[in-house]
């Protein structure tokens, strides 16, 4: 159920709100004490019901506070607000992603349309149109990117249900596989091996595989283990694969100590050879820098890494001879 639906008829009990939210029912029961939000009603048995606009706004709050916020200074807060908060900790991507959230493009927004409309079938067949007339490069930097950011903050805003993201990301992630599948495999030795994955508190997977479709594209020799992979792990595959690059994903999701002590715990684990590359709107990755972790701060960056990669080898192998 979503905004798109009578709110002023649909309610859900505190267990389905807890489903939807992902928030506690303590953690409900709290809040209406301490901060007067939210504010359910009661059925017929006189359980806790809560309007569906009171549940969009907990989905809001519940993505701010992933973000890092905290409730006492979010859930007070109008939805207005909240909404705007949101689509400020989205602004800090490439421009380009900042200004389709402020000025959407039509050709986006049909898309998004076909999502609300349960049409499945139509969004893969238009997408896979672009992605056969502009290629994989054009696909992910032009499409991809800025959909993706579209997708999240009409979620945000209550007028994308969940499961209409989660095929949105499946469909993506399909095309995408079979066009990296389709790319011509890249001569041994001349471009850097890299291994992609996420930490195992991190389950999206749909960034690692847009950079994972560019790395491609520029020759490299992609190893994707997939997400959520235990750190220690990720050391022994990286060796066991000779991977000269360590290629991480962070969603805004994810929480400043887990990244920061994460990357910590792999630098000491991996080979002094080895490059360890991110990206992603984690907070973590624009508050502190650390050694031999290169942050990449847009997809554009990619192109820029691997070039700096192919000059320090071609140095490294001039030096050697």
């Amino acid at each position: 159920m979503n905004s798109r639906d009578d709110p002023s008829r649909l309610v859900l009990s505190i267990a389905a709100v807890e489903r939807d939210t992902g928030i506690g029912k303590d953690t409900l029961r709290v809040w209406e004490r301490r901060y007067g939000f939210p504010v359910p009603g009661r059925d017929a048995h006189g359980e806790r019901a809560y309007p569906m606009a009171q549940v969009e706004k907990l989905r809001v709050i519940k993505r701010l506070m992933d973000q890092g916020h905290r409730p006492g200074r979010i859930v007070a807060q109008s939805i207005e607000a909240l909404q705007h908060l949101s689509r400020g900790e989205a602004s800090w991507q490439p421009n380009d992603e900042a200004a389709v959230l402020l000025h959407p493009r039509p050709d986006l927004m049909a898309y998004i349309v076909m999502l609300q409309t349960q049409d499945h079938e139509g969004l893969q067949r238009e997408l896979l149109k672009i992605l056969s007339q502009d290629g994989l490069q054009r696909f992910v930097t032009d499409v991809v990117a800025p959909l993706t950011a579209m997708v999240g903050d009409t979620w945000a805003r209550g007028d994308l249900a969940v499961y209409e993201e989660h095929l949105y990301t499946q469909c993506v992630m399909t095309l995408m596989r079979q066009a990296i599948l389709a790319l011509p495999k890249p001569a041994n030795g001349g471009e850097p091996s890299v291994l992609l994955t996420t930490f195992p508190q991190e389950a999206h997977g749909l960034g690692l595989l847009m950079v994972e479709s560019l790395l491609t594209l520029q020759g490299c020799r992609c190893v994707s283990l997939g997400t959520q992979t235990p750190v220690r792990d990720i050391a022994q595959a990286a060796m066991a694969h000779r991977a000269d690059v360590v290629a991480l994903s962070f969603s805004a999701n994810m929480k400043p100590n887990p990244v920061v002590d994460g990357l910590t715990e792999l630098n000491l684990l991996l080979p002094a050879s080895s490059q360890i590359w991110v990206g992603g709107q984690a907070s973590a990755l624009r508050r502190r820098q650390i050694e031999r972790v290169v942050v990449l701060h847009d997809l554009n960056s990619i192109t820029d890494a691997v070039n700096h990669w192919r000059r320090h080898k071609a140095a490294s192998d001039h030096a050697a001879t």
